[in-house]
């Protein structure tokens, strides 16, 4: 390693978090200038693909030069199996990190929770933010704050450090939603240390995001109750909904397990 990757190792987690923030505000400005037009978000998915790609030549080759212990972890997207597989796992996963944060902050203070209604037109308002939200968002925020920032250390707890570092910075980011955010950061940070490989922290990411549409759906259909505190942001399901969760997450380890039997066999 040159002196210039020496002097940058530790900053890196500083720089790819401020690298992601700039990111990330860049690609909200068309719609936070008008939220309600579809022009103001698909400029906005333009946007967040450009990021993309450029991250992505980022973290492929510029980062691994300078830092070769980045070449540690893979951007090779898993089998399409493998990625049901966690898509069907991350509503559990959803679930219970909201009875976590309910659970945290009733120790600090009481929680105010409330009803959750949804309109059709805020449906369809969370709809069309749920194709960035599910398809692009994920993939950008892992690039930024997983991959990039954690790649370049290559013991198991400089990683871990980093990756807590990292979740709180990305917490920060959601501001009334911190202590969640921190929370889903950290596991997802954990998740891409443990299988050398980003996607699977994308597709974690996906399907929390995901959940939330689907929760949307849920409670404008009247299938169920459900109650959400807005600050802190935590929304609590019901029993179906948690049973469902467990069925489907049951089935996604089935099929992560499958293919990794066919891996080994």
């Amino acid at each position: 390693m040159n002196k210039t990757a020496s002097l940058l190792k530790p900053l890196m987690p500083i720089i790819a978090a401020a690298y992601g923030t700039a990111l990330i505000y860049v690609t909200a400005l068309p719609i936070d200038s008008n939220s309600q037009a579809f022009g103001g978000e698909l400029l906005s998915w333009l946007l967040t693909l450009v990021g993309i790609g450029l991250t992505l030549f980022l973290v492929q080759r510029i980062e691994p030069k300078l830092f070769p212990t980045a070449k540690q972890f893979q951007i090779k997207s898993p089998t399409p199996l493998v990625i049901v597989g966690l898509l069907l796992v991350a509503p559990l996963w959803f679930v219970a990190k909201e009875y976590i944060v309910y659970g945290l902050t009733w120790l600090v203070h009481p929680v105010q929770m409330e009803p959750l209604t949804y309109t059709t037109p805020e449906l369809r308002e969370d709809l069309l933010s749920s194709v960035h939200a599910v398809l692009l968002a994920p993939i950008l925020e892992e690039l930024c704050f997983r991959q990039m920032a954690i790649s370049p250390f290559r013991r198991r707890g400089a990683q871990m450090v980093v990756c807590v570092v990292m979740a709180v910075l990305f917490g920060a980011l959601h501001v009334r939603n911190f202590l969640g955010a921190s929370i889903d950061a950290l596991f997802y940070g954990s998740i891409f240390i443990m299988t050398r490989n980003i996607w699977n922290s994308v597709a974690l990411h996906a399907g929390c995001n995901l959940t939330v549409t689907l929760l949307a759906v849920y409670c404008w259909l009247g299938l169920g109750d459900l109650q959400m505190a807005k600050t802190p942001m935590i929304i609590l399901t019901d029993a179906k909904f948690i049973i469902a969760s467990i069925v489907l997450s049951i089935a996604g380890f089935l099929l992560i397990n499958t293919k990794k039997r066919e891996t080994t066999g």
